[in-house]
């Protein structure tokens, strides 16, 4: 099962990063993505699936002042 932020994610198991980030309502341009402690370039969401080992860290930055 995924750990994705902290939480054991186990739907996620066998899902396209994009499909998960998408589902999980956050915004593609608006954060960064660290799998198993490497971060992962915006080009390779699509492309990524999600393993049972993966832990996955979601940063949404956020504007304001």
């Amino acid at each position: 099962m995924a750990l994705i932020c902290g939480k054991n994610e186990s739907e996620a198991d066998g899902m396209k990063l994009a499909e998960y980030i998408e589902k999980a309502g956050f915004q593609k341009g608006r954060i960064a993505v660290e799998i198993n402690g490497a971060i992962l370039p915006k080009e390779e969401y699509e492309k990524t699936v999600i393993a049972s080992s993966d832990e996955i860290e979601i940063v949404e930055f956020m504007g304001g002042g």
